[in-house]
């Protein structure tokens, strides 16, 4: 039971995505043949610095999740695992992250994972509880990972890094917002001011979920721009973007929960094929 409860503290999804994006940054970073040493150890220090801060946050939030039913069966609510037991485990985590990070790679890779870590839990969530605007603030964090996989293949930021950042900064909006639309009663229950809490009717949520997911269309098409990739990956992004654009319009026009899980999961499906499609059409260049 304790280990399905440390696996659950890591939240194995969020950490996924941390992953993933971070494999995108360091692929598209390399120069020459692939460095897989390199990005299994990148690889090894990101996840460990994303399950321990995802730790960190169930000790934050503990009392939060304890009165939201989407959260009420995680692992300190139901007390298989004390406070002081996820409070050691993430910090023993992001410590030993960051120094993997900062020995098998180098500096600015850890630093950078630790400004994710550190902007997350310090500013990000506990501005949940004070402002709807929280979930822009956090998409700052969020988007950093591809940096992080960046730095661990170059040792330095570039253009490229910042456009992997704008493509994950815009994409978070529509994901997270449909997410928050679905469990407003929760959080209001728990005091979390989402946008969807104090934007009972929906407007103000759904004008930022169909404007981002717009911008996200040209500043997706920016790789080949600058030259990262070619036209393959174009005119595939353009036809997604523009797939996820119609999906966010069709969950704007009747604002339920239902269409609101339906552009959770195109956001869940956009963001890997989107990667996918960038790091392949890389391949041949």
């Amino acid at each position: 039971m304790r280990p399905r409860a440390y696996a659950s503290l890591i939240k194995p999804d969020v950490t996924f995505l941390v992953v993933l994006t971070t494999v995108a940054g360091f692929y598209m970073a390399s120069t020459g043949p692939l460095d897989r040493m390199k990005l299994l150890q990148t690889l090894m220090g990101t996840t460990l610095v994303a399950a321990g801060t995802a730790a960190l946050n169930h000790f934050i939030e503990r009392r939060e999740d304890a009165v939201m039913r989407r959260t009420a069966r995680r692992p300190l609510p139901l007390g298989i695992l004390q406070p002081l037991e996820a409070l050691i485990f993430g910090v023993a985590t992001v410590l030993l992250g960051l120094s993997w990070l900062a020995w098998k790679t180098n500096g600015l890779a850890s630093l950078i994972a630790l400004a994710t870590c550190a902007s997350y839990l310090g500013i990000y969530t506990p501005l949940k509880k004070y402002t709807p605007w929280a979930t822009a603030i956090g998409a700052f964090p969020g988007a950093l990972p591809p940096l992080i996989g960046w730095a661990a293949a170059r040792g330095s930021l570039g253009l490229g890094a910042w456009v992997l950042f704008g493509i994950l900064f815009f994409w978070q909006f529509p994901h997270f917002l449909a997410i928050a639309w679905i469990y407003r009663e929760d959080y209001a229950r728990a005091g979390i001011r989402m946008l969807p809490v104090v934007d009972r009717a929906g407007g103000s949520t759904y004008a930022q979920i169909v404007v981002t997911s717009a911008i996200l269309v040209p500043v997706s098409l920016l790789p080949t721009l600058i030259g990262m990739v070619g036209t393959l990956y174009f005119f595939l992004a353009l036809l997604i973007g523009m797939a996820l654009m119609v999906a966010c319009l069709w969950a704007a026009r009747e604002k339920t929960n239902v269409r609101a899980k339906w552009l959770m999961h195109a956001t869940v499906i956009h963001i890997p094929v989107l990667l996918g499609l960038l790091m392949l059409d890389k391949l041949p260049r």
